[in-house]
């Protein structure tokens, strides 16, 4: 498939999948997950973990990352310039949080760190690693980065809905090494 083709399969991917997500949406689905996901991440307490603030209908791993906050750092992306890798500041339960780009929440003073452990959020996920996300190629460029200096763990984190036979994927998309969701935890 060349380029074009490639960008409107995504393009139609993602619609489709913001649609599911939305469907399946809710609260208990979510405080469903987080059990299964505190059981992969426990496994690496110290490490720096990396979560996210949700936006829209995100499945949330907070409740996650305030657990974790007791065990060594935790951090959130910093979303900087198109084309470039995410940034990671320190947070903590308490930390005051400003509004950053595309709506996510960041903490007001940031001290910058790099994660080993990165929870993930996405719109569509497969069996084998691939994943969805937003188009900007953020995660992408930070997992090839990070991975380039250490092994570093790569868990999508989603409602078991945003499931797909197979995510279109090119050379450039990073595999995720587990998908974490509702339904329990699937290695790659």
């Amino acid at each position: 498939m060349d380029q074009d083709g490639l960008k409107e399969t995504k393009a139609r991917a993602r619609k489709a999948a913001f649609a599911r997500r939305q469907a399946v949406h809710s609260e208990a689905r979510s405080a469903a997950a987080v059990a299964h996901l505190l059981s992969v991440v426990m496994d690496h307490k110290g490490r720096v973990l990396s979560g996210y603030m949700p936006i829209r209908t995100e499945i949330t791993p907070v409740p996650v990352m305030a657990a974790m906050s007791a065990h060594g750092p935790v951090c959130v992306p910093v979303i900087g310039k198109l084309g470039e890798p995410l940034r990671f500041a320190l947070w903590t339960p308490e930390c005051e949080m400003v509004e950053g780009a595309f709506g996510a929440f960041i903490p007001a003073t940031r001290q910058f760190v790099e994660p080993e452990v990165l929870i993930v959020p996405l719109l569509a996920f497969d069996r084998k690693g691939g994943r969805l996300g937003y188009g900007g190629g953020f995660y992408d460029r930070t997992l090839e980065g990070l991975r380039a200096k250490r092994p570093t763990l790569a868990i999508g984190y989603a409602y078991s809905g945003q499931e797909v036979d197979a995510v279109p994927l090119e050379p450039t998309d990073q595999l995720l090494d587990a998908i974490v969701t509702e339904d329990g935890v699937h290695w790659v």
